[in-house]
């Protein structure tokens, strides 16, 4: 792999436009890491909503493992890789919140279910069954009838990682994969290839 540009978004941007395209589902679909306050680890999968020279954006339920984990450390790394392209990328960094606005803007534009879904679920606490889950459901679709507009719930929003690093990385023949290591350094970036 040669890289096509000296500027990791940009390279991210042509890979994953290029995973739009050939990855049968979920090309936005990404590992997330976070830690406790102990420096336990955890991964889950969540979904890219959002990159621009800024970071990489997702959402979530701020109550829950992960949300309750990002407001503690401030730290995350993600991971998304597209199979199909035998190709992945590596981010890592501090996280922020997204603005009011972006995570109104977003929560706006999902479908009403998932917007209901939002405000029926206390994600990561125990469940006693799927239908007390099914009740709050059905609670929050009567609240707020058809057309009614579905607030975004104060605890649901979204982080943006602020990546420090963002390695690429292509699969080789023999396992002799190309990898390349950008590190921030300042408004700039450095970068280095890795062995395998």
């Amino acid at each position: 792999m040669d890289l096509q540009t000296s500027d990791p978004f940009d390279q991210f941007q042509r890979w994953f436009d290029e995973a739009k395209t050939s990855e049968p589902n979920d090309p936005d679909a990404m590992a997330l890491a976070t830690v406790d306050a102990a420096g336990r680890p955890s991964v889950r999968m969540v979904l890219l909503k959002g990159v621009d020279r800024r970071g990489f954006v997702f959402y979530t339920n701020n109550e829950s493992r992960k949300g309750t984990e990002l407001a503690q450390t401030r730290r995350a790394a993600l991971c998304l890789h597209w199979k199909s392209l035998r190709r992945q990328v590596r981010i890592e960094g501090p996280v922020v919140p997204v603005s009011e606005a972006e995570a109104d803007a977003y929560f706006t534009s999902r479908s009403r279910g998932s917007r209901l879904a939002a405000r029926a679920s206390d994600q990561s606490r125990p469940l006693k069954d799927r239908a007390t889950l099914l009740a709050r459901w059905a609670s929050e679709t009567e609240k707020f009838g058809d057309n009614d507009p579905v607030p975004r719930p104060p605890h649901w929003s979204g982080w943006r990682v602020e990546p420090e690093t963002i390695e690429f990385w292509s699969d080789g023949e023999f396992r002799l994969h190309d990898r390349f290591l950008f590190r921030r350094a300042g408004e700039s970036w450095t970068v280095e290839r890795l062995y395998p």
